[in-house]
């Protein structure tokens, strides 16, 4: 075990040099990133433009489910998110040299391209969150205070186990690339928003049934002490810890299923 991660920690400090080698360009690839996550906050900002509400929801409101999915995304993005690269590495048989290593196969491929650029995201999303829940006006209890750092890993836990899921999809049917993105980045679009703003079976298949409600939605509903405008009882604002448990068992299910169907491409 100490073997393997010090074999780890090489890697993370093989990419960390790597990547700050050319410091200009790092820090400019640290900003540059920063983009896509104030464009979702920015968004949200100005739909508030036109209107007071969104789905029953104040601004204020509003911000804290923004905040818990930014940053919940932009950290699993930047920890997991270069998993989407799995089907270039099984068309071009970079995977074979990966398994025969005596190494896990996930956590190699994980490291190998990690995008520190990407931190710039996960940190912003963190400021989003913590500027969101302490300008709602929550009635902070221990439980609150719990919920609200807990949460956010759960987040994390979540999004990294979509990832992960979605990508080993490419071991079936490489060109799955498109469909792996609708799942991950439509589901960090719809956990940005009330789940009330959708409906039918949209919000059904989404919001339960792969379960992106417990990632910002009903967390915030808890952390702002609001009945759930659906009917859902109140506790179910303190189950994105369970939730993102069973995601990650899923994908770990669907990673060991996945390698053992893989095969070789002979190189």
């Amino acid at each position: 075990m100490a073997e393997r991660l010090s074999a780890y920690r090489a890697l993370l400090r093989a990419q960390a040099r790597s990547q700050a080698a050319y410091r200009t360009s790092f820090v400019v690839d640290l900003v540059g990133n920063v983009g896509a996550t104030v464009f979702d906050v920015v968004t949200v900002l100005v739909l508030f433009g036109v209107t007071r509400e969104l789905g029953g929801f104040t601004l204020r409101e509003a911000m804290v489910i923004v905040g818990l999915s930014s940053f919940a995304f932009a950290t699993a993005d930047l920890l997991v998110g270069n998993i989407e690269r799995l089907p270039r590495y099984v068309r071009t048989g970079l995977l074979d040299a990966v398994l025969v290593r005596p190494l896990g196969a996930l956590p190699q491929l994980l490291l190998m391209d990690l995008p520190l650029r990407k931190v710039s995201r996960a940190l912003f999303g963190l400021a989003v969150l913590v500027v969101a829940v302490t300008s709602a006006g929550i009635d902070w209890t221990p439980g609150r205070w719990g919920l609200v750092l807990v949460t956010p890993l759960a987040g994390v836990v979540f999004f990294g186990a979509v990832f992960v899921t979605t990508a080993t999809v490419s071991f079936y049917w490489i060109d799955s690339g498109e469909l792996a993105n609708s799942v991950t980045y439509g589901g960090r679009d719809f956990t940005s928003y009330p789940v009330t703003v959708y409906g039918g079976w949209f919000r059904a298949i989404f919001a339960y049934g792969m379960g992106f409600a417990f990632v910002s939605y009903h967390p915030a509903l808890a952390l702002l002490g609001r009945a759930d405008p659906l009917g859902l009882p109140p506790w179910v604002g303190w189950a994105s810890p369970a939730v993102a448990l069973v995601a990650a068992a899923v994908a770990a299910t669907a990673w060991r299923v996945g390698v053992r169907h893989y095969r070789s491409t002979g190189s």
